[in-house]
């Protein structure tokens, strides 16, 4: 059951949604940030771990915002059906 309601998806993927940075946003209030390690392009491991960052210079949470509409631009119409 638990399978066939999850879609695995790629570490490259949720951080060109946006969505990575927002949370990240979310986290740094509470000290905490999600970490990812790259190498080639591809992340090879995620973990979480505190931070003493809160928040993140204004044109990148401008450009990840614009990156989340465009995402829910595209993929609004889905939702609906997602959730049944």
């Amino acid at each position: 059951m638990l399978k066939e309601n999850i879609e695995s998806k790629t570490w490259s993927e949720f951080r060109e949604t946006g969505l990575f940075l927002f949370i990240n946003s979310i986290l740094h209030a509470f000290g905490w940030v999600i970490v990812i390690e790259w190498k080639d392009g591809k992340g090879i491991a995620a973990y979480p771990a505190r931070t003493k960052f809160r928040g993140f210079d204004n044109s990148a949470t401008d450009e990840a915002h614009k990156k989340i509409a465009n995402y829910l631009a595209e993929n609004a119409n889905n939702f609906p059906e997602e959730i049944k």
